[in-house]
């Protein structure tokens, strides 16, 4: 079974995501922010991460960067998921190393179809 995180401060977008992902048969596990995360990461192996941008302590764009720097930590899929729809904020989290970004709220069909997509379970 596949294990993803999902990172966000917003309890409700932590429910939504994990309903969806959880149906689908994921194993999920949440972080409230990037530090939280990186502790979780540093001690389990996720097959794909779901991040938020705006989060106190530490954002979605520094948790992806410290990630992707961290040769301890399997590299997995980082998607970016924000309220955020200006080009530069996509810019900004693909130089992070995130590997896909979507614009909340996302609809469930197409969050799967990426995650699946990125989790290599579906092709093109």
């Amino acid at each position: 079974m596949k294990h993803i995180l999902i990172v966000d401060d917003a309890a409700t977008v932590r429910m939504y995501h994990r309903g969806i992902l959880e149906a689908a048969g994921y194993q999920v596990d949440e972080a409230i922010n990037g530090i939280e995360a990186l502790e979780k990461a540093l001690n389990n192996s996720y097959d794909l991460y779901l991040v938020d941008v705006n989060m106190p302590k530490l954002d979605g764009y520094s948790f992806v960067r410290e990630l992707r720097g961290h040769s301890t930590i399997p590299q997995a899929p980082a998607v970016m998921v924000s309220t955020e729809a200006q080009t530069s904020d996509q810019i900004k989290a693909y130089e992070a190393g995130a590997n896909l970004y979507i614009i909340k709220p996302t609809r469930p069909d197409i969050l799967l179809n990426h995650v699946r997509l990125l989790l290599g379970e579906i092709n093109t």
